[in-house]
């Protein structure tokens, strides 16, 4: 059984790997953001690198292929192995960059994300100045669910010193992060 899931994840990532069809490399990544929400499989994605198939996607320019990896990610850096390897991997800033995406989800996904990648080693890049301006002006959204992640980001995962001296940078700049549509 155990060794069908193994081939049954390769044949995903070697039909990825080889089509040409939009769509189907569409369903193909949301095959795997799903099969990355089980821990059991954790093993099996890291041994296929698919958390660096993950991480490829974050800067194609098809917003589909950048949510279902957003969310693959998301999926599995709860894990201790995979947090350290998005870390060690220079994920932390394609991630940061899926914020200002227009898709909503990839940005839910993107702020979750950020939560579970929060170490005392990464704190400095996961609430860097720019990010928590961001989570700022994600807290005012219309958008309750991002509205509230934000605030949970800010509550849980900055110091009040960080938010203040973001609230002070931002009353000095119009430059922002976009929110996304609804």
């Amino acid at each position: 059984m155990e060794l069908g899931r193994l081939e049954y994840l390769q044949a995903l990532v070697t039909e990825f790997q080889v089509t040409d069809s939009t769509e189907a490399k569409e369903q193909v990544l949301a095959n795997l953001a799903n099969f990355a929400y089980d821990p059991s499989n954790y093993e099996y994605l890291r041994q296929l690198q698919v958390l660096d198939l993950f991480l490829d996607m974050l800067t194609e320019e098809n917003e589909t292929l950048v949510e279902f990896a957003m969310g693959g990610l998301c999926n599995l850096c709860l894990d201790k192995t995979n947090k350290e390897y998005i870390l060690e991997a220079s994920g932390v800033e394609p991630i940061i960059n899926c914020l200002s995406s227009s898709n909503e989800e990839t940005v839910v996904s993107a702020v979750t994300t950020l939560m579970f990648l929060t170490t005392p080693q990464s704190r400095t890049q996961t609430t860097a100045p720019p990010v928590v301006q961001c989570m700022l002006r994600f807290s005012l959204s219309a958008n309750t669910r991002l509205s509230n992640l934000a605030s949970i980001f800010l509550q849980d995962y900055c110091s009040p010193l960080q938010v203040e001296e973001a609230k002070n940078l931002s009353r000095h700049t119009a430059v922002g992060i976009p929110l996304p549509k609804d």
